[in-house]
């Protein structure tokens, strides 16, 4: 099974969140550019036979992956959840409320893990991928309290919780408890009353279905992007 990045890399995915700023507004609509306006016929003045075979197999694959399956503008909401996505990163963030003080913060990979499961039916052969993303649910309840958060893989079509940590913001502690792997047989128990507690406050399958749809999208636009950079760096 995919495993997330541990909790003491946090650093890293708070650092990321970071870099949301009014320029990624920007990056995203250079990104739709390359989808809506094909600039792929291009000057190849003064290019080396190899650099132009470069650029023509770039914009070869950019028209195709458009042609394809063109993305969409992504989703900036799910029910009570904003969605703010990280143009050029592999993240993305939710956010939410639960009553009056309750605060509820979900970061998610894209793609970053799969299994392989038998195809149904008895006459099936081969298998069929099933791939995973990777969540940090954050609850937070305000001054005085610890946070809790709640290390999850999204499957298609549900919600698996793996662990839950109780962190204090105000104060570091050197190896703390950091509970049980709710995926072991015992603590299925435990899995489900927890995942109850997740679900009233909107963390559930439905959720798991949203990610994986969006997920597929932004991995197309991030491929776009990506092939769209290539290209101009190679034609300069």
């Amino acid at each position: 099974m995919a495993r997330f990045i541990p909790t003491a890399q946090r650093a890293f995915v708070s650092a990321a969140s970071k870099t949301l700023t009014n320029g990624s507004q920007s990056r995203t609509a250079s990104a739709y550019s390359l989808l809506q306006f094909h600039p792929y016929a291009t000057s190849q003045t003064h290019k080396s036979p190899f650099t132009a075979n470069i650029i023509r197999i770039l914009s070869n694959e950019i028209e195709y992956q458009h042609d394809y399956a063109p993305p969409h503008q992504p989703a900036t909401s799910f029910n009570s959840f904003t969605v703010q996505d990280r143009p050029g990163e592999k993240w993305m963030t939710m956010r939410g409320k639960y009553g009056e003080y309750e605060e509820i913060k979900i970061e998610a990979t894209m793609f970053d893990g799969c299994v392989f499961v038998p195809k149904p039916g008895e006459d099936s052969t081969g298998e069929n991928v099933v791939l995973h993303i990777s969540l940090l649910v954050d609850i937070s309840k305000g001054q005085g309290y610890p946070d809790m958060e709640f290390l999850c893989s999204a499957w298609p079509d549900h919600l698996e919780i793996q662990k839950v940590y109780l962190l204090n913001r105000d104060k570091t502690i050197i190896n703390p408890y950091m509970g049980r792997d709710l995926r072991r047989k015992k603590n299925r128990k435990l899995q489900r009353t927890l995942g109850d507690y997740l679900e009233e406050r909107g963390v559930n399958n439905e959720l798991c279905v949203f990610l994986h749809g969006y997920m597929m999208n932004k991995d197309r636009i991030e491929l776009i992007q990506w092939l769209g950079n290539v290209k101009s760096i190679v034609q300069k």
